[in-house]
């Protein structure tokens, strides 16, 4: 009999990713620098002035949530203290982490720990 392998996404570490640059505003929340590079962008920059960089605000949800992404909590545990922190404000909560993660992880702004090794299984 196989033995099943599957992968649950509250195990996972998530870790802001190193190529971003990131900063705390004047109102406290995270933003993320992004550069926009290649082709199209370039002829936007020049063509209709269109910024090289912009800066992504995270909410007071998305700064808490990415000040708990140490590279050693999971998915879940970081959920527990978004429990704490916001209650009742923050249900649904673990299908609104996890949705969250996605996108950010999507976007290359978060890498999950333990998720790099997994390729070769």
């Amino acid at each position: 009999m196989a033995k099943k392998n599957k992968e649950n996404y509250l195990d996972y570490i998530p870790r802001p990713n190193r190529l971003y640059e990131t900063s705390v505003n004047k109102d406290g929340h995270i933003e993320i620098l992004t550069e926009h590079k290649g082709f199209y962008n370039v002829i936007a920059q020049k063509i209709f002035k269109k910024p090289r960089f912009s800066h992504i605000e995270l909410d007071d949800f998305g700064t808490f949530v990415w000040k708990q992404m140490d590279g050693e909590k999971t998915i879940f545990e970081i959920g527990s203290d978004v429990k704490k922190e916001f209650g009742e404000k923050a249900e649904p909560l673990y299908e609104r982490l996890s949705k969250y993660m996605q996108i950010l992880h999507d976007q290359h702004f978060i890498v999950y720990e333990n998720k790099l090794k997994k390729k070769d299984s």
